[in-house]
């Protein structure tokens, strides 16, 4: 799979635009899934010549990749701050050995001195101001001080959402300008059944950190059980903060929510697919999210949603949910309860969320942004 950097690169080939995908901060959750659809799609357009860079470690997971995509991957420091030093200078030398015309970054920031570089606005930055933990507040005064720099320096950026783009510009509105919304898609495999029977448990499909609001969710689910005492909740995805998990245990233990939580870890699509037919109601309690993969796939497979009220949740499901405020465990566990209790609503949720996510589609994502990599290469190199 690995592929030499070439010594001489024929400059006749300058008629397909060489993107470089800077794929290494890809290594879990909506940056994985945002690659694995959306690669295709740019490789199948004959416009363009795809060039992927990722980590070593990295390959276990994007696996089946086209043939016609080339695959740099590379031994990438495991520490922040390493691999950022590593990204700003290895990556603009491998882009311009490989005479690169845009580099696409999907993340917040990317190398700052490579080639027309085209970045994506999708991890907030509002998540930073609570944490509590040195090494964390570290990291996210990195990611923030990354994320202006190539703000600035980028010939074009995409934002998932309109909250994005609005909370991810520093309030500058000469880089509003460089700025396209690009919302993501949703995989065909994510249908309803009708013939699914939905089952007694609530689903939560999300990766475990702290801005998922888990601990709210559980504390919410001790006041639902005085109502409904067989509730139970399984929660799908990968135990990223191992702290955070610690004390999710303990808020189980403390609330004796033992045999009313169940963590399924990580699960593929069509595990995925399955868990949202057959659920009650699916459950999207994060404090923050600049989109919600996990949102759009349920809606597309029909469940009953209860979501919190707070940034991009509003925007990607719009009359699709049951909104919560989800500082407020109360809420959250009254709103549940009332989804529970009323079986007409529960079927005209399902009915919208079904109607909404027909609205999404990765060939549109891939379309909008081959758009915005033609322009970026179309535009004067730094």
């Amino acid at each position: 799979m690995d592929k030499k950097l070439p010594k001489n690169i024929d400059s006749n080939i300058g008629k397909k635009t060489r993107v470089l995908v800077n794929a290494i901060h890809a290594k879990s959750g909506g940056g994985v899934t945002y690659l694995k659809n959306i690669l295709p799609l740019l490789a199948k357009d004959p416009s363009l010549e795809i060039h992927l860079l990722l980590g070593e470690k990295q390959l276990d997971v994007f696996t089946y990749l086209d043939d016609s995509i080339s695959v740099y991957p590379r031994k990438i420091p495991n520490n922040f701050f390493l691999g950022l030093l590593w990204e700003q200078i290895m990556l603009p030398l491998i882009a311009r050995n490989l005479s690169i015309n845009v580099t696409f970054s999907p993340s917040n920031y990317g190398p700052l001195f490579a080639p027309r570089s085209v970045i994506m606005l999708r991890n907030s930055l509002e998540v930073g101001k609570t944490e509590t933990r040195l090494v964390k507040q570290l990291y996210w005064l990195g990611l923030r001080v990354m994320t202006w720099l190539s703000l600035i320096r980028c010939k074009r950026a995409i934002a998932v959402s309109k909250y994005a783009e609005q909370s991810l510009t520093f309030g500058l509105r000469r880089l509003l300008s460089k700025v396209e919304v690009i919302y993501h898609g949703v995989q065909n495999i994510f249908l309803s059944n009708m013939n699914q029977i939905r089952e007694d448990f609530f689903l939560v499909v999300s990766d475990i950190y702290i801005q998922k609001n888990i601990h709210n969710l559980l504390i919410a689910l001790a006041t639902i059980k005085d109502k409904c005492p067989n509730a139970k909740l399984k929660i799908a995805g990968s135990s990223i903060d191992i702290n955070y998990l610690e004390s999710l245990n303990i808020i189980i233990e403390k609330n004796n929510l033992q045999d009313a939580v169940e963590f399924l870890g990580r699960k593929s699509s069509e595990e995925l697919v399955l868990l949202y037919q057959k659920c009650q109601i699916f459950i999207f309690s994060s404090t923050i999210e600049t989109f919600g993969n996990p949102l759009l796939e349920a809606m597309a497979c029909g469940a009953p949603i209860a979501c919190s009220n707070t940034a991009a949740m509003p925007e990607i499901a719009k009359d699709a949910a049951l909104y919560f405020n989800p500082a407020e465990p109360d809420d959250i566990a009254r709103k549940i309860i009332q989804l529970t209790e009323d079986k007409v609503l529960l079927k005209s949720l399902s009915q919208k969320s079904l109607a909404r996510a027909e609205l999404f589609s990765w060939e549109v994502t891939a379309e909008k942004t081959i758009e915005v990599i033609k322009s970026a290469s179309n535009s004067r190199k730094m």
